[in-house]
Parts: structure tokens; sequence; C-alpha cells
């Protein structure tokens, strides 16, 4: 599944692409994805203008020239596609995908522009489509998510706090999105690997010098992230056909059997499924 910096490159390469482009024509090829596409969906998105392509956590949000705005999750195999009238079934794709061809029987959304249409593919259907009627139905819609890591709520006494008197492990605070939304198990791996904590340290056992590492790291691996375009583990790209390149800076995520990357340190990393997630650690400098 994209995590936040994956869905943040998608963000920057489609306001490239959309911004200010009306909107005119929509097919729905199916309506059951993981929330039924609305019966209404295509008079609601006909004729309007894409004003702004925005991003809370790993949700897409595209404000429209009316109030509606349009949220998009891509779920576990969603892609977006941009595809020119007339030419090949093929420009990029943009999530962990094999084959960078698009199948097209798992085209379930087409919106057309002037020259170009967006396709959303999704083999799973756990992604979505919603339409959100105004901006406060957007900020009711993530009341119970937990802030990004980018933002001023998320700080080393949220994460002490929240950490504290917990027998729940580390790691699943980490990808518990109603703690932090945005992070999933690569870069939860990579951030407490930085901040040298055992995955499966209790919270209770976190102290406040721990907890601002994890502050501090999960900004930095994430800061990262974007600025390298995301992760390519399956050929993951951005809309204009770049593969992301920070799978190169791994220091821990599928390592395992390898010697830490610490110049002082004779550990090795380890895999060990936690909660059935993969999760990847030194042996000797996690504590």
């Amino acid at each position: 599944m994209p995590e936040l910096p994956e869905v943040e490159i998608v963000r920057q390469s489609l306001n490239k692409k959309i911004i200010q482009k009306t909107i005119k024509k929509v097919i729905v090829r199916n309506r059951n994805l993981r929330i039924k596409v609305p019966l209404n969906f295509k008079k609601i998105l006909e004729n309007q203008k894409i004003l702004n392509v925005d991003r809370f956590s790993k949700y897409l949000i595209l404000f429209l020239s009316g109030r509606n705005k349009l949220l998009i999750h891509l779920g576990m195999s969603g892609t977006i596609h941009l595809l020119k009238h007339g030419k090949g079934n093929f420009l990029t794709n943009t999530s962990f995908y094999n084959s960078p061809k698009l199948p097209d029987k798992h085209n379930h959304i087409e919106i057309f522009f002037d020259k170009f249409r967006l396709v959303y593919n999704d083999p799973r259907r756990f992604g979505f489509f919603e339409i959100i009627k105004d901006q406060q139905s957007l900020e009711k819609r993530f009341e119970k998510l937990g802030p990004e890591p980018f933002n001023s709520k998320f700080n080393t006494s949220y994460i002490f706090n929240n950490l504290k008197n917990k027998k729940k492990n580390v790691k699943n605070f980490l990808l518990d999105q109603n703690f932090i939304s945005g992070i999933g198990n690569i870069y939860a791996s990579e951030i407490l690997y930085l901040s040298r904590i055992n995955p499966a340290k209790e919270g209770r056992s976190i102290n406040k010098a721990e907890c601002k590492k994890i502050f501090k790291n999960s900004k930095l691996v994430l800061q990262n992230a974007i600025k390298r375009g995301g992760s390519s583990i399956r050929d993951f790209k951005d809309l204009s056909g770049k593969k992301g390149s920070f799978q190169k800076k791994f220091k821990v995520y599928q390592r395992q059997g390898s010697k830490c990357k610490r110049i002082d340190c004779k550990g090795l990393i380890q895999k060990k499924n936690i909660s059935n997630r993969s999760t990847f650690f030194c042996t000797f400098c996690q504590k």
C-alpha cells in the first residue's frame, strides 16, 4: 500500500497535470469499490473545474469549483493513470505494480479532460472515491484520525502521553492511524531504526528521550522519502513515469540477514512478524 510519501508524490504530480482543468465526462465502470461509488457521481463531477489537489495522510483530496471535494484512497492496489486521447494505454502508474501495463479489466473510473483522461485502476478494489459536500464535512471525515508527523500537534509530549501506561508495542503505535496519520509498514521500521528502539518494545517502556527521537525521525524519514520520490518497491512511479529512489536508502527494510549500516554496530538485520506485519530491525543497536 502506498504510504504518505508515495501519496504525496501522486498529489504533486496531479497538481501539475489537472489543476484548472475542467472535467468533460465521467465513466463509472464498476461502482463496487470499498465504498460504493454514489449514483450521482457522474452528475456531481461533470463540468467541474479542479481547483487544487491536496492530501491528508494517505488520502488525496480534489477541490472542485463547486463546494464539493473528491476524496480518493488508493487502498492496497489502486493506481491512477493519465492517458492521452488516442494514444496507447500506458503513460505511467502510481503504485506498487510489477507491470507498467494498465490492465483494462480493472479500470473502474475514468475522468475525461480536454486532451487526456484520468483512469482509476484497482484489481483488489480496496480503494474508493467519496464525495465530500463542504469543508466542514471534510474536517469531520478526518476528526478521528491522528495528526500527521508534520502537524504541530504531533510532538514529544503528544507521543509520550499516548504511549505511557500502554502495553501495545511501539511499532503498532506508529501504524495506528488514530495515533499518527500516514505512516505505514516501511517507514515505521525505518523510523524505529534511526531512533534505536526495538519495534516490539511496549509503549509504557518508552521514555521521553526516546519519544523525542521518534518525533524527530518520523519527520526526517518521511521528508527524505518525499524528496527522493517515494519508495519503488515494485515499480512505484509518479505521474511523469519517474521511479522513487528512497528504497536505495533503506537502513533495515527488506535487509534481513545483512549487517547493520551503523559503523560501530556488529548486529544483523532481522525480520520478524509483529501483528502479521513484516518488521525489520537490528538485533544489536535497537534496544
